[in-house]
């Protein structure tokens, strides 16, 4: 299908233009003045500056209808590099990408959050040096870093708010830390908004209203509206596990209330559910370890814990409509038994509008959506049109 053209208006940047070549899709000069409108004369000016700037190559030659065949032009992922840092509460995963979110090179070990910002973020540093080397690429081909973080973030600053699981990182200046090694941009997020871009950008591209919700030690979700994540005001938005579950008990919750969702579906509550029954259970883990060995008390509180997730979700589905709902984290690999107690009560409580297309589904990148979601970030950012008119301007 032919693309669409644009009315004339003021000429197009070059980050501007840049922003249609992002696809990949190799286009000529003159595909690009009949999209954007502009004359062939400002789109060659725009094109040279693209090329200069090493992230736009000619593609080769498009077909002719007689005469010289005119050239054409695409994006280069790999001009760049971006480092993606995920971090949860015992382990650090680590990629090196390249502006597609290729991975070139890749690094998982555990590492404890509770170590604290300058001994946490100084081992990011050895292993980023670490698999820029690996993967060949000098440092000054790094152009952003982005992180994960198991707590709450303030994205405009990139700063831990009062994070549960954190000690010493409250108000941490996380970029400036990692910064002051790796002299880039530094983006942060809170993990399960970048579990959400993740499994959006790699696996629902073609999504504009999706949750990703990770139930693991915390239950989170990371909202894509409008195809963009939401993060409110102060990026406190999809805080699922300190809702109060309609109809659930008073159990107290870490965030001094009770009856939240957490303190009655984490992996935890879950384990503590277990263990009053004789089965002792510590952590999401064991549950699913024992799900999987078919004990059939395991399987039924893992349902139960479902349906306390749908009774939740089911407010969400009502109120932001998504099409696409992807449960992840740990107690996620449990498989059917947590998504059929989640599906049977979103269903039965919300309306069916708002459900006639829903699809419920276990997430597809696993333990990888949080890096790579951490890659699109921090791509984004370096992909923006303002930044690409700061960089060839």
């Amino acid at each position: 299908m032919d693309e669409p053209t644009r009315a004339p208006s003021r000429p197009a940047g070059a980050g501007e233009l840049f922003q249609l070549l992002r696809d990949g899709r190799p286009r000529t000069r003159s595909d690009l003045a009949a999209r954007t409108g502009q004359t062939r004369s400002t789109i060659a000016a725009r094109v040279d500056q693209l090329l200069a700037s090493g992230l736009v190559s000619p593609a080769g030659e498009a077909g002719s209808t007689g005469g010289r065949p005119p050239a054409t032009f695409a994006f280069r992922p790999g001009a760049r590099v971006v480092l993606a840092v995920d971090l949860g509460a015992t382990h650090a995963r680590m990629a090196l990408t390249d502006l597609a979110g290729t991975v070139l090179a890749e690094h998982d070990e555990q590492l404890a959050i509770s170590a604290g910002p300058h001994v946490v973020l100084a081992r990011v540093v050895e292993i980023g040096e670490l698999l820029l080397e690996r993967a060949g690429r000098p440092v000054n081909d790094l152009v952003s870093v982005g992180v994960g973080l198991p707590g709450p973030v303030e994205h405009s600053t990139g700063r831990p708010v009062n994070p549960p699981i954190m000690p010493g990182w409250d108000d941490a200046d996380v970029p400036g830390l990692l910064s002051d090694h790796l002299p880039v941009p530094v983006l942060v997020d809170n993990d399960v908004n970048l579990m959400a871009l993740g499994e959006h950008a790699t696996q629902w591209p073609t999504v504009d209203h999706l949750l990703y919700v990770k139930v693991s030690t915390g239950i989170g979700v990371g909202i894509i509206s409008d195809g963009s994540l939401r993060r409110g005001a102060q990026g406190a938005a999809g805080d699922l596990g300190h809702v109060a579950v309609p109809g659930g008990a008073n159990t107290p919750c870490s965030c001094g209330n009770t009856g939240c969702l957490e303190a009655l579906a984490s992996g935890p509550a879950i384990a503590a559910t277990l263990t009053s029954l004789g089965l002792p259970a510590r952590t999401g883990a064991e549950v699913v370890a024992l799900v999987h060995a078919g004990d059939p008390d395991a399987a039924r509180a893992v349902r139960e814990a479902g349906r306390r997730i749908g009774a939740v979700l089911a407010t969400c589905v009502n109120l932001l409509n998504p099409s696409v709902i992807v449960v992840g984290g740990p107690v996620a690999d449990a498989g059917d038994h947590l998504l059929s107690g989640i599906t049977e009560v979103v269903h039965a409580r919300s309306l069916p509008l708002a459900t006639q297309h829903l699809r419920i589904v276990g997430t597809r990148t696993g333990v990888a959506a949080g890096v790579l979601g951490a890659s699109a970030m921090a791509a984004g950012h370096v992909l923006s049109a303002s930044a690409i008119d700061a960089l060839v301007g």
